[in-house]
């Protein structure tokens, strides 16, 4: 493995990091109502653990409500006790073989709660993107040790992987920045 290939292989898993953390993000909740944000609600299907969007139909009935219309009427009480059990902090209402879940506002204090969370969630990507920035530099000095490259080359390829690494926790930061404007818009 070479010295090109390392960084782009570095560079892809970081970008992928980003991605995985956009998706995180997507996930938190702001004031308005959508259908992702129970992409992760895991409803027990006859003993095995499935993903809502797997059991049910979702869709906005408005922008501050999701309805929920399992495939099958045993199944509206798991998947009502699903959400209510999610970390959502939502509260479901059944109307026939429809589950209604609507948006409660956000107060000032929930506010600072989910930027905790989504600077938690940021953090993580950081750790990920050093842990891979750690990773290259490793197979780089593994080069070295087996003279494959010279010390030169490792120290400008150490160089351009920091510089990967920067844009990529730049993009964190950015991504963090616009979700916490999101959250803290009243």
């Amino acid at each position: 493995m070479g010295i090109a290939e390392i960084k782009k292989n570095t560079e892809e898993k970081m970008h992928k990091s980003i991605e995985s953390l956009k998706l995180d993000l997507a996930k938190v909740r702001t004031g308005r109502a959508h259908t992702g944000l129970l992409d992760h609600v895991m409803v027990d299907y006859y003993g095995t653990m499935m993903a809502i969007n797997q059991v049910a139909n979702m869709n906005l009935v408005d922008a501050r409500t999701i309805s929920v219309q399992p495939w099958e009427k045993k199944m509206v009480q798991a998947v009502e006790k699903a959400i209510r059990e999610s970390d959502l902090g939502l509260n479901p209402q059944t109307q026939g073989d429809i589950i209604r879940v609507p948006m409660p506002a956000l107060t000032e204090e929930r506010r600072r709660d989910l930027v905790k969370v989504i600077k938690q969630e940021g953090e993580g990507a950081k750790v990920a993107v050093r842990n891979l920035r750690r990773d290259a530099n490793q197979s780089l000095k593994d080069l070295v040790k087996a003279k494959e490259i010279s010390e030169d080359d490792e120290r400008r390829a150490q160089d351009e992987v920091q510089k990967i690494t920067d844009r990529c926790i730049a993009e964190i930061d950015k991504q963090l920045a616009q979700k916490e404007a999101e959250i803290m818009a009243v």
